[in-house]
């Protein structure tokens, strides 16, 4: 019988059998109300309203199976012990078995035990299942164990040590599900018809206690719709937001513009073009310019923002430019420089390593206006570092920087427009996702005269190849650099792979070459050395951790060596890759496999197929995911437990589509009709209504 009637806001205290230790265990995974609790959604279902007899099984299927446990314990092998057992449902029989968690599953399944399991059928000595999802049935079961299709959550050991295992949690969700009256909604019954969704008492319920499997797809596809359509109400607010922000209008072309462009060794692509086109239609409104530019390694999205900067200047507006490493803010200062002399235009570089002096000089400059444009890292958003008139701010690799942090710089100046860029080509669903408030702009072209980059892997055996080769295009006056990643969790190991790397090739392979070393945890004067040495060809062949990812650019660096390539994400393989190839010689990647794994030749067989960045970038984040991509995850930016960015593509476009028409027809959410949204957008986005009007 259903005890005393709960409301979601309930402590889970109120239900029967939680106990402080459960209390904690609870809390330990975000669950302390009764909405929590019901917002636990399951990790996968195991369906039983299709069960395959043992004696039906075919190896590299799915199945499930339901029958007796005949023989069970734990089984020693050369290297571990492991859980088996043998389940038979009186047709033939099926090996289990569990490397991990060995001596708990021991303890969990017993001689006698009647389970569904469920998994993908080997066939080694017999047919197995390795690590199947099991659930234990009983004899004559109550209603929260007696659906077809049954959910399993995700359990931490504190959960398993309280009792609350997959069977516990369904329990506690039923009790609090039977006392409940029907859990509201906050769309409409024609909003809910217009898109085709189930109530959201419906959805809840069958989520964890679907009588089917069209039943449980019904009600995930209603859950995703409302994860995708709330965080695409925060891109939409965020949106209205700068819309309603009015600045100054910077309709003034200039001279400047036609001078650098006239002074260009090469021409302007069309991409370069439209875009150019695209920031100054947007910096000639009154409202500020928020835009993305997108543009894959050495597309030429530099020179885009040097020219995008010269309309600021016309305007006399200030421009600064914001780095994520000290790296790549010099070497934007060393291309706006070249540039900009030209035209008369003063620019400058603050970073942490600046002198006391130079600092005071360049602030007293962008105070009183003597300095146009200043480039930067982090340095740029201190308190002490003031404009006459910032009218344009430029971020580069956006993604790098927390959104306070960007507002910090444009909280510098009155409301100034504002550019990010990224080379980091994003797949669409992730762009209109974590861009999603931004208008963009893609340069999808390389400059003309540019050489593809031959790629190929290789493994560790055909190294003595890689090196005459080296020692060729050394020869032929060309530079070489080898990679290094991160060997471990931790930068000493990857500089002591790195330290050694240098040792073994400079003194074993290459000791008639001069060969130069470069890491993170140089001094910045260090860095310059060998940077300016390697510029100068003085050393032929560097050997660098990963800092060397971003901003350098080397256009006699032909041949670029990646050791444990394997070890790397696409996407940064990518970024490595196109710090060669920048000149008007061939130019080659070469990426040493070290683990031969199906899945490492499947990604390293991309790298080798392909110089699109966006393809690229598209196969990375269905390998990796968006957290990894981005670090969006660890930031608390995606508050998914159920949606999927990846695979999740028609209904995101259309929750997108609904929530930008809400947000457009009704841009603070303050028409009463839209009270039950709003609240529950505060609910969900709490941390993040500075970024939005709503209150």
């Amino acid at each position: 019988m259903p005890g005393k009637a709960l409301s979601l806001s309930s402590s889970i205290q109120s239900i029967n059998g939680i106990g402080e230790n459960r209390v904690v265990a609870l809390g330990d995974v975000g669950i302390r109300t009764i909405g929590d609790l019901l917002n636990y959604f399951p990790r996968k279902h195991l369906d039983r309203t299709t069960i395959t007899p043992t004696s039906n099984l075919k190896k590299g299927t799915h199945a499930t199976i339901i029958g007796k446990i005949e023989v069970a314990g734990l089984r020693q092998n050369k290297r571990r012990k492991y859980f088996q057992a043998i389940l038979s449902d009186g047709k033939g029989m099926i090996t289990l078995t569990w490397f991990n968690g060995a001596s708990y599953m021991n303890k969990s399944i017993k001689v006698g035990d009647h389970l569904a399991v469920s998994g993908n059928i080997d066939f080694f000595n017999g047919f197995q299942i390795v690590h199947p999802e099991f659930d234990k049935l009983k004899e004559n079961e109550d209603p929260i164990n007696s659906g077809l299709v049954i959910p399993l959550y995700p359990i931490t050991a504190k959960l398993k040590k309280t009792g609350l295992d997959s069977r516990g949690i369904r329990r506690i969700i039923k009790s609090s599900l039977d006392s409940l009256n029907e859990i509201p909604d906050y769309f409409s019954e024609k909003y809910r018809n217009d898109h085709g969704l189930i109530n959201l008492d419906q959805a809840i319920r069958n989520i964890h206690f679907a009588d089917s499997q069209e039943s449980l797809g019904e009600a995930i596809h209603r859950l995703k719709f409302d994860e995708h359509f709330f965080l695409q109400m925060l891109m939409a607010l965020r949106k209205s937001a700068v819309k309603q922000t009015r600045t100054k209008a910077l309709k003034k072309i200039g001279p400047y513009l036609k001078i650098i462009i006239n002074s260009l060794e090469f021409e302007l692509t069309r991409s370069q073009t439209m875009v150019l086109k695209d920031i100054n239609s947007d910096m000639a409104k009154s409202v500020s310019m928020n835009r993305l530019l997108q543009g894959d390694v050495g597309s030429g999205k530099t020179i885009v923002a040097i020219l995008a900067s010269t309309i600021a200047k016309t305007n006399s507006c200030q421009v600064a430019i914001m780095a994520p490493t000290e790296i790549l803010a010099h070497q934007h200062y060393v291309s706006f420089k070249k540039y900009l002399d030209k035209a008369q235009i003063t620019c400058a570089i603050l970073v942490g390593g600046t002198s006391k002096s130079e600092r005071k000089s360049i602030l007293d400059g962008l105070s009183n206006g003597r300095i146009d444009i200043i480039i930067g890292t982090h340095s740029l958003i201190q308190k002490d570092v003031t404009f006459k008139s910032l009218g344009l701010v430029i971020v580069d690799e956006q993604h790098r920087f927390g959104v306070l942090q960007r507002g910090d710089m444009i909280s510098k100046g009155l409301n100034p427009h504002f550019l990010a860029m990224t080379a980091t080509p994003i797949p669409r669903t992730l762009a209109i996702t974590y861009h999603g408030d931004m208008d963009t702009s893609i340069i999808d072209e390389m400059p003309k005269d540019r050489i593809p980059i031959v790629t190929k892997v290789v493994d560790e055996l055909r190294l003595k190849k890689v090196y005459s080769f080296m020692k060729e295009e050394v020869s032929d006056g060309r530079q070489c650099m080898v990679i290094y990643p991160l060997v471990e969790e931790t930068e000493k190991s990857d500089l002591a792979a790195a330290v050694e790397m240098h040792s073994y090739l400079s003194e074993k392979v290459f000791n008639d070459i001069e060969v130069g070393l470069i890491h993170g945890r140089m001094k910045k004067d260090e860095k310059d050395s060998i940077m300016s040495a390697y510029d100068r060809n003085k050393i032929q062949i560097l050997v660098s951790t990963t800092v060397i990812e971003v901003g350098i650019d080397i256009p006699n660096a032909t041949v670029m060596v990646i050791e444990h390539a394997d070890r790397f994400g696409l996407t940064q393989l990518h970024q490595l890759r196109g710090r060669v190839g920048r000149g008007k010689q061939k130019s080659y990647c070469i990426l040493v496999r070290r683990k031969f794994t199906d899945n490492s030749k499947k990604r390293l067989r991309i790298m080798e197929s392909t110089n699109d960045g966006f393809l690229i970038s598209d196969e990375d984040l269905k390998l990796r995911g968006p957290g990894e991509f981005f670090g969006i995850r660890q930031s608390g930016f995606l508050k998914y437990k159920i949606a999927n960015m990846v695979t999740d593509g028609p209904i995101l476009r259309d929750a997108r589509q609904a929530a930008f028409n809400l947000v457009g027809n009704d841009p603070n959410l303050e028409n009463s009709d839209n009270d039950l949204v709003r609240a529950q957008f505060i609910k969900n986005y709490q941390d993040k209504l500075h970024e939005t009007n709503i209150s």
